[in-house]
């Protein structure tokens, strides 16, 4: 006999229940779960830097989550994990993947150029331009080789120094362990129970987030709009199909996502439709 379809009550409650589970499951390492952990909490995303930058002056004075950057009409647009500036004005962009294939070279290469365009306007003077970080958390080591953090840098091959661009490549190694602060930090990133973290700055966000009802429903609200932002994705795939087959304006498609033409035109670019 068939089972009875859910009414859209009950797989809300059950994607709650879900949802629930999955968080008390969840690690720093795990993209979700930083997005709430470095929300709107400058002093965490500063402590996490100093660590791995090896600044414990640096001072951040600014960390947007999920920051979304100026593109050129046509580019394919990005979306920072975390965005933050310090007070020498240098800029860094933190990505957590768990997935090696998540931090290939050439990404690395666009978040930095992206980082460009975002802080240079017209007029100003390429020099301008403030040094930029583009740091890969990866719960894999990336380079095999055991080391806590690659730092890359581009060099003047001819005279074997430094290319001074202003420009830093870091992937750091989520399977490092240690008694130093990057061997401690990886350890912290790869633990559920915040119980068994070393840094308290980390282990108490994290037990605000699964233990305490406002860091609970902060989470699930996290999760219901990855949710969303899934679906309408794939909606928006879905109906630029149609407009190619001729079937739908893209103006009809908008509507039907409730967006505007131009923001529509913009989703479906940044998922490689346009």
């Amino acid at each position: 006999m068939a089972m009875p379809m859910e009414t859209p009550e009950q797989k809300k409650a059950r994607q709650h229940q879900e949802d629930l589970q999955r968080l008390q499951k969840f690690r720093p390492i795990d993209d979700t779960f930083m997005r709430g952990l470095l929300k709107d909490d400058i002093p965490l995303a500063e402590m996490i830097l100093r660590i791995i930058i090896e600044k414990p002056d640096l001072v951040l004075t600014s960390c947007e989550t999920q920051a979304d950057m100026k593109r050129v009409t046509g580019a394919r647009s990005v979306s920072l994990d975390a965005y933050g500036m310090d007070s020498t004005g240098k800029k860094y962009d933190i990505e957590v993947q768990r997935a090696s294939h998540g931090a290939d070279p050439h990404r690395a290469r666009y978040h930095s150029s992206v980082m460009d365009v975002e802080n240079l306007d017209e007029g100003q003077d390429y020099k301008e331009l403030p040094d930029t970080y583009v740091i890969f958390i990866i719960e894999r080591d990336y380079y095999g080789v055991g080391k806590p953090v690659y730092q890359i840098r581009r060099i003047n091959e001819t005279l074997n120094e430094p290319f001074e661009d202003g420009t830093y490549i870091l992937y750091v190694n989520g399977e490092y362990d240690g008694d130093s602060d990057i061997g401690k930090l990886m350890h912290d990133f790869r633990c559920a129970d915040a119980d068994q973290m070393h840094f308290e700055q980390l282990a108490d966000k994290t037990r605000y987030l699964k233990q305490t009802q406002k860091g609970v429903d902060a989470m699930c609200a996290i999760m219901e709009e990855l949710r969303n932002e899934s679906r309408i994705e794939g909606m928006v795939i879905i109906l630029m199909d149609m407009v190619k087959e001729g079937t739908l304006t893209i103006q009809e498609a908008a509507a039907k996502v409730n967006m505007t033409e131009m923001d529509f035109i913009k989703e479906a670019k940044a998922l490689g439709k346009l």
